[in-house]
This record gives structure tokens, C-alpha cells and sequence, in this order.
């Protein structure tokens, strides 16, 4: 059974940075992919980064490059989201999921489909 936890959201200030981690269990054998999305008070959930098992490949959504940074460890079993110069339009609940398929992975703007697995999340608030 595949289980993600995330951690490390909390109170930031504008301009501050948080670091969430994913840990992962009950991962397939074969290739997989891991991202982070978010959803926001009254807004659909949106993607904002991920990254493939096999060749580290990552993929941003237009908010989060130059800012963010995504990084999985050597056990590929820990997805972490370096989030730097923190907005008030980055506060949301963050969700971890997995693609068990990474080729199904599709990228329609902020809509992401393919992930079949998903954490419970966790908040991540910024004040101004």
C-alpha cells in the first residue's frame, strides 16, 4: 500500500522560505514520478512541481521556477520542495502524490493528471 507524508509546512513571512518533505512508502518496483501540488481556499488543486524516479527530470509550473526547487534523495523514497521568496498567493494546503505510470503524466496549464496517489497534505501560510 502506497502511503506519502508530508511535513514541514507552518507561518512564513513574505519573502521567507519553508522546506516540505515527502516520505514515501510502499513505492513499485519500476519507474515513478513524484510532485507536489496545491490548493488554495476556494481554487482548484494545482500542480506545482514533480519529478521522475528513473532521471531525477523535473517540470515547474510558471509560479513556482525561479523560486522553488524540487529534489528526491538517493533512496528515491523522500521528495523534498524548497520554497524560497514566499508570496501570500503561495498559501495553500500541499499535497504530495505518485505517478505509478510516469509516461501518463500530462501537463494541461495548472491541471496535472496521472497521479493516482496522494498524500494528506500539509499548510503552508503566508502572511504579508
Amino acid at each position: 500500500e502506497v502511503q506519502l507524508v508530508e511535513s514541514g509546512g507552518g507561518l512564513v513571512q513574505a519573502g521567507g522560505s519553508l522546506r516540505l518533505s515527502c516520505a514515501a512508502s510502499g513505492l513499485p518496483l519500476n519507474d515513478y514520478a513524484l510532485g507536489w501540488f496545491r490548493q488554495a481556499p476556494g481554487k482548484e488543486r494545482e500542480g506545482v512541481s514533480c519529478i521522475g524516479s528513473a532521471d531525477g527530470s523535473q517540470y515547474y509550473a510558471d509560479s513556482a521556477k525561479g523560486r522553488f526547487t524540487i529534489s528526491i534523495d538517493n533512496t528515491k523514497t523522500t521528495v523534498d520542495l524548497q520554497m524560497n521568496n514566499l508570496k501570500p498567493e503561495d498559501t495553500a494546503v500541499y499535497y504530495c502524490a505518485l505517478a505509478t505510470r510516469p509516461g501518463s503524466v500530462m501537463f494541461y496549464g495548472s491541471r496535472w493528471t496521472g497521479f493516482d496517489s496522494w498524500g494528506r497534505g500539509t499548510q503552508v501560510t503566508v502572511s504579508s
